[in-house]
């Protein structure tokens, strides 16, 4: 028996890829994501590549991943694909407790994120 297949969410000529939990907060995320989203895969994987924010690299991974999906599962162009999509999530936060001075306490938050990216691939090369 088993369940009947979900239908697809996505158009015909784009691929998606998701990370949670990523160990930083939804508005820096978002500075990174907010450079790469339109530009073209090429382009953006070399911005993320020499950029100096610490979570570039894993965002570099996520689009990595979206490409490997859009050649391998989707039969893509990889020369033609764009970021299409780039949202960012809120995800759990960690809550911490550090000692201060009489007896009071300070609170420490670590929040994390979750990152949605989706190709697409276009009609003409960039």
């Amino acid at each position: 028996m088993g369940k009947t297949s979900a239908e697809r969410r996505l158009a015909d000529n784009e691929a998606m890829a998701y990370s949670k939990n990523l160990r930083t907060s939804a508005q820096k995320l978002n500075l990174v994501v907010s450079d790469i989203r339109g530009l073209s895969c090429e382009k953006a994987v070399a911005h993320l590549t020499f950029s100096r924010r610490r979570i570039a690299g894993e965002v570099k991974k996520v689009l990595e991943s979206a490409i490997a999906n859009a050649e391998n599962n989707h039969q893509l162009d990889v020369d033609r694909l764009i970021v299409a999509e780039a949202t960012v999530g809120r995800g759990l936060v960690m809550k911490r407790w550090r000692p201060r001075a009489r007896g009071r306490t300070g609170r420490i938050q670590k929040p994390f994120s979750n990152l949605r990216l989706v190709v697409r691939e276009t009609g003409e090369t960039e």
